[in-house]
């Protein structure tokens, strides 16, 4: 019995690749010494940084929560808490959301994670027809649609950023 090809790529676009959805890949050339892995990205592909948005991972209450905003501004921990009922968030350790994830830092997206965590998207990406987000490492990104971003990570949406 012949077995089935895999898509290659990344846990994120495997993901991607399995749900059929829409989206193209960017890869570019990681910097190390770039003070922003967001920025970079932005500059890189030639996108304004509130199309481009970062994936964090924060700790409300106790349970990790996936924030995804435009690298262009930073995440509301206030904002975060209340998105998902919570009182207290704090940004996670580092090495908790690499090993939950399955990503490494800068390159954590929010599609195809090792452990499938609630996921809150910043309002600001319904204003694009379509985002970037982190392909699952350094140096490659993937753009949708915010609504298959929502969709396949089952996120919620709420404003959790501030500029």
């Amino acid at each position: 019995m012949a077995k089935k090809k895999q898509p290659a790529g990344t846990p994120a676009i495997v993901a991607l690749t399995a749900a059929a959805a829409e989206f193209t890949v960017h890869a570019y050339e990681h910097d190390p010494a770039h003070p922003s892995y967001g920025e970079e990205a932005a500059q890189a592909m030639g996108v304004s940084p509130d199309r481009v948005f970062k994936t964090l991972i924060a700790e409300v209450d106790g349970a990790l929560v996936v924030a995804v905003v435009p690298v262009s501004g930073s995440l509301d921990l206030k904002a975060l808490a209340a998105a998902v009922s919570g009182k207290r968030a704090a940004m996670a350790d580092p090495a908790l959301a690499e090993r939950t994830t399955g990503y490494v830092r800068g390159g954590i997206s929010p599609l195809g994670q090792r452990k499938r965590l609630r996921t809150v998207l910043d309002a600001s990406a319904a204003a694009h027809p379509t985002i970037c987000v982190s392909a699952g490492r350094r140096g490659l990104e993937v753009e949708l649609p915010p609504a298959t971003l929502t969709a396949l990570t089952s996120a919620t949406t709420s404003p959790i950023a501030r500029p």
